[in-house]
């Protein structure tokens, strides 16, 4: 990089004074506080030795998903005027602006296609793209700025490519929940290209491709469905598309967890079936929306928690399986004993102790049974099916059988004759 370029310099000043993070120095080094794509611009300007801190901030106008762009009026030094700088997403700036820097610092015409062919390249390559554009400040954004107010008469600054790796541990726990039936989507605001691959290599992108927010706006509730069905990757989105897209998912049967922390995330983590917050970037409102909280906002979480989910709705169809048995021998007994007229095998003392004593006591065991191998790759049960399916009906039957027939062999075979038959030996 030429750190002597003379559009390095606004770019920098765009990317590190639009910023709500900042760097902060203790004994252990550098930190970032704040989200950690805009403590990377923070650092991207502080490596310019350009002091953001010395910059004022008059006026500032939020990142928002609807206008995917944060703007502030500034002063800068060494500028008579205040400007209004802008970074956010490159395709929303480029349609705002009219002009761009040249290696020069002055002003020349925007060349759109040179611009879409270089974001384009930098987001197949997986980068998170962000752009920075300005203008000068008139009278009224020193009071406020808006979307509407910010115009379309922009002088585009340029872009940075971020890298954003995903965790080695979270590529292993996408394949996991895929091997156990679920399959993971990726809904984000970046650019399409950049969403395709990174879900490539998260191995989430299955080859069908990005749906755009502009394709979802176009469809309606049926074709929405199917595209949801379909495709694993949704770029450039908005929180209403993500709410459709929970909904669309629903609609075909589906079983919902949503993961998300802004409150832009908040109406999709309460209509999903499992609602999941992150615990640390996450915000208070989101945290109230979701079921769920991830503590370390790590996705290899949900795995364990898949896994643990599947345990504990194991153990109880296990202590079923293990008490009906029970129930439905000592059953057989006495209804097989009252309709032959021979002497009753159980008392009623007898019944309630192994009921309410035995069978309980030995049952509870399996609270803490452990997981058994390999339940993370057994396919998801469905949403309304029994806990007691038809092969532990069978298995319940046949022991009751077993279990009666044992108990009636056991208490009649050292019977005297005329007691246990009416055939004398």
């Amino acid at each position: 990089m030429d750190l002597s370029h003379p559009g390095l310099l606004p770019l920098a000043q765009a990317m590190g004074s639009v910023n709500d993070a900042d760097l902060v120095e203790d004994a252990d080094g550098w930190k970032i506080v704040g989200e950690p794509t805009e403590g990377a611009l923070r650092t991207f300007a502080a490596k310019l030795d350009l002091d953001t801190g010395s910059i004022s901030r008059q006026t500032t106008l939020p990142f928002s998903s609807d206008y995917k762009f944060m703007a502030a009026a500034l002063e800068l030094p060494g500028q008579d005027q205040p400007s209004v700088l802008v970074k956010g997403a490159p395709d929303v700036l480029l349609s705002r602006s009219t002009s761009q820097i040249d290696r020069d610092g002055a002003d020349q015409d925007l060349d759109t296609a040179a611009w879409e062919q270089r974001i384009e390249e930098l987001s197949n390559q997986g980068l998170r793209v962000l752009a920075a554009a300005r203008r000068r400040a008139e009278p009224q954004d020193g009071e406020e700025i808006t979307p509407e107010s910010l115009g379309e008469h922009l002088q585009f600054l340029g872009i940075v490519g971020i890298v954003d790796p995903p965790r080695e541990e979270a590529i292993t726990a996408v394949q996991t929940c895929q091997d156990a039936g679920i399959a993971v989507k990726m809904i984000t605001g970046d650019h399409a290209g950049t969403a395709t691959a990174i879900a490539r290599q998260m191995g989430i992108d299955d080859g069908a491709g990005a749906v755009t927010g502009v394709e979802l706006e176009q469809a309606d509730d049926d074709e929405l469905a199917e595209l949801a069905r379909k495709h694993n990757v949704f770029a450039r989105t908005s929180p209403e598309h993500k709410l459709r897209l929970v909904k669309a998912l629903q609609s075909r049967g589906e079983v919902v967890a949503m993961t998300g922390d802004g409150v832009n995330d908040a109406p999709a983590l309460r209509r999903a079936d499992e609602g999941v917050a992150m615990g640390i970037k996450g915000t208070e409102v989101t945290k109230e929306s979701a079921e769920a909280v991830l503590g370390d906002d790590n996705f290899s979480t949900i795995e364990t928690a898949v896994e643990e989910g599947r345990r504990i709705y194991d153990n109880p169809c296990k202590a079923i399986v293990f008490l009906l048995p029970t129930n439905g021998a000592q059953s057989l007994v006495i209804l097989f004993a009252m309709f032959l007229g021979w002497t009753l095998p159980l008392t009623p003392l007898q019944i309630l102790w192994v009921n309410m004593v035995t069978g309980v006591t030995l049952a509870f065991a399996f609270a803490f049974e452990p997981a058994e191998d390999g339940i993370v790759n057994r396919k998801p049960a469905a949403a309304k099916e029994s806990i007691v399916r038809l092969r532990h009906a069978i298995q319940i039957a046949v022991a009751s059988v077993v279990i009666s027939g044992a108990t009636m062999g056991v208490f009649y075979w050292p019977l005297e004759p005329p007691t246990f038959s009416s055939t004398k030996s």
